[in-house]
């Protein structure tokens, strides 16, 4: 276990989503994929609060829409139904309808209403969901074998190397509150949400307005700080769900404990969006940015996603080549206000920038630095106060490997 000073907040090491009270999940084999897990679900055992996140691209996967209409008119979720091999992305009339079936079958087999399903989907964009084998799948749910918290990590993956799990525990109006998450994401990744599936479950007492806007808030400083490749998907989605199973005093942002909440919540997403770069398609090495002295926390965020979107960045961290002419370029072409003369630029402990201009370094020692596993390049700007940190990967040949043969 992990704790924080601040809030004593726990890490679980092997926590997940079924961590909260009153949560139970899975995953089984439907057939959408030739023999990987495909399909996994979420129940709680009462209604939840929920709130969701979606992508930004105006593609929006059928699931995306059946999903943001429940939430929107319930602001309830009680169950998650996912299916990966298929994104049901871009299907016209038949893959809302299909989208609405899973929900249907769901609840109807849990014996809940069809609006407290949440519906998601993740695979291949522009084909036909197998429905014959997502009923069949629905149907054997019940199986009390399927009902493990691994198994759902696994239903979520597609190009995926590892399950992506985290959890903490805190104290709310001394009250043991639990935040479990699981995601999946590994290509098609891009600040402002990317191909990621990211659920997280509390057993916290709070509304969907505040659930809301403590997730909005994390989610710009967690999920959007990641980079894979640039591209931004179809069905990429967030979504919580609160039961208030562990009984604290509704939590508003008026709470004296609230600020423990959003600490909690943003370790949970933090963590998660961290093991999504660092799974990269084809990914050797994380990369984390980060930047401070900007003039506010917002030209920190565009600088720091230029430096850690750039190909030639993540290219020069896979052949550990310490070419810091292509950070000092992302920086410049960012778009954010900064004084070229005044920026330092570090790798790890090796300045390699002062003052905007170059400080000799070893060459040697710096190589073997971005050999690690983990890369940290610092950025202070010297402008302000601002700060922001955003996580991404190396560049390499797997890359392209995976990708031209994503659907053969």
């Amino acid at each position: 276990m992990q704790i924080t000073k601040e809030n004593k907040i726990t890490f679980i090491p092997d926590g997940g989503v079924t961590s909260p009270k009153g949560f139970k999940a899975g995953g089984i084999h439907c057939g959408i994929k030739r023999k990987r897990l495909d399909l996994g679900f979420i129940v709680s055992a009462v209604p939840a609060a929920a709130a969701a996140v979606y992508t930004t691209n105006l593609f929006q996967a059928a699931p995306l829409l059946v999903t943001q209409e429940s939430i929107k008119k319930e602001h309830k979720v009680q169950a998650l139904i996912v299916n990966s091999g298929n994104a049901n992305a871009c299907t016209g009339e038949q893959g809302l309808k299909d989208a609405y079936d899973m929900q249907a079958l769901f609840a109807e087999k849990l014996g809940i209403p069809a609006a407290y399903v949440a519906v998601a989907s993740t695979g291949v964009i522009g084909v036909p969901l197998e429905m014959d084998k997502i009923k069949y799948g629905i149907e054997q749910i019940n199986l009390p074998e399927y009902e493990a918290v691994r198994r759902f990590e696994q239903a979520i993956l597609t190009t995926d190397t590892s399950v992506k799990h985290a959890c903490v525990q805190l104290e709310i109006d001394r009250q043991t509150v639990t935040i479990g998450g699981a995601a999946k994401g590994s290509g098609m990744i891009h600040p402002n949400m990317a191909t990621m599936l990211g659920f997280i479950t509390t057993d916290a007492k709070i509304n969907h307005d505040e659930l809301l806007f403590a997730l909005r808030e994390v989610t710009n400083q967690t999920f959007n700080m990641i980079t894979v490749d640039g591209d931004t998907s179809t069905n990429d989605m967030v979504l919580v769900m609160a039961n208030g199973e562990a009984d604290n005093l509704t939590l508003t942002k008026d709470h004296p404990e609230w600020s423990v909440f959003i600490d909690g919540l943003r370790m949970v997403s933090e963590s998660l969006a961290k093991q999504i770069a660092r799974d990269g398609e084809g990914a050797t090495k994380l990369v984390e940015v980060q930047v401070i002295g900007a003039i506010d926390d917002n030209t920190a965020r565009v600088v720091s996603k230029s430096i850690i979107g750039s190909s030639l960045v993540k290219t020069a961290v896979y052949g550990a080549d310490p070419n810091w002419g292509r950070i000092v370029c992302a920086i410049g072409y960012s778009g954010g206000q900064i004084n070229p003369n005044s920026l330092t630029v570090k790798l790890g402990p090796i300045v390699v920038v002062e003052n905007g201009l170059p400080v000799p370094f070893n060459e040697g020692e710096a190589k073997a630095y971005l050999e690690q596993e983990h890369v940290h390049i610092f950025v202070d700007l010297k402008e302000g106060s601002g700060s922001a940190t955003a996580w991404g990967c190396d560049l390499t040949y797997d890359y392209v490997k995976i990708n031209a043969s994503y659907r053969t």
